[in-house]
């Protein structure tokens, strides 16, 4: 059995122990050379298999003296990103992605709208006068709209939908610009929709929240569908 076939043996049964509790997070896993004993398996193999739980973020690698692999609660940015990374071998079209967003998007602003703190209004706030000044410079781009979205998706304050925005990112960026490429004569609506937006969630106005993100995101479907039918006005979602 080759040494990648064996170390995911061992890959498999950290997992496991995790899944079943008999791990969790802060547990130090034994030694390598108690590793190598139990498996029956070489240092470069154990080694092997740390390598590849610490790129999946279940354990962390310590040196020095009260070093080892310990234990780790993965955040949703990490989770996040190795499923981005399957997402991206996924056949799926700009707007495929924006009519996902047209469900999730709305779907949380709810949740979003209760559970918004004085901070989080704050950093929407932040982003939105950064976008403005960048639209004014000409320098405005289609990560400063994606941020500010993934900003707001946070407010509900979900690990799951951390997650889940998390691993949308590269896809929610793509369709945006490919929007642009379709409509390339865009002015301030966008970003002036996202200042309403922050207003609506500071009100705690669910229903005009989404009525704001609902034109806001059908804009987007709809130049995707007929670039020709965009108006030199129009935003950047």
């Amino acid at each position: 059995m080759s040494v990648d076939r064996i170390s995911e043996v061992i890959v498999e049964q950290v997992r496991l122990l995790i899944r079943e509790g008999k791990l969790v997070p802060g547990d130090r896993l034994p030694s390598e050379r108690s590793l190598c004993e139990r498996f029956g398996v070489s240092r470069v193999t154990v080694r092997e298999a740390l390598r590849v739980l610490e790129a999946s973020g279940l354990v962390e690698i310590r040196v020095g003296a009260r070093g080892g692999a310990f234990v780790t609660q993965p955040s949703s940015e990490r989770l996040g990103k190795g499923l981005a990374e399957l997402l991206t071998l996924a056949p799926m079209t700009a707007g495929d992605v924006t009519e996902a967003r047209m469900v999730f998007e709305l779907g949380i602003l709810p949740l979003v709208v209760e559970r918004a703190t004085e901070k989080d209004i704050a950093d929407l706030r932040a982003l939105v006068e950064q976008s403005l000044t960048e639209l004014e410079n000409g320098s405005y781009t289609m990560a400063m709209s994606a941020a500010f979205h993934v900003r707001v998706a946070s407010c509900a304050h979900n690990p799951a939908i951390e997650m889940l925005v998390q691993t949308f990112h590269g896809p929610l960026l793509m369709s945006l610009q490919q929007a642009r490429v379709a409509a390339p004569l865009m002015g301030p609506r966008g970003a002036h929709e996202h200042f309403e937006l922050v207003e609506a969630i500071e009100q705690r106005d669910i229903e005009r929240a989404q009525t704001i993100m609902r034109r806001h995101l059908q804009r987007t479907a709809d130049r995707l569908a007929d670039p020709s039918s965009a108006d030199p006005d129009d935003g950047e979602e």
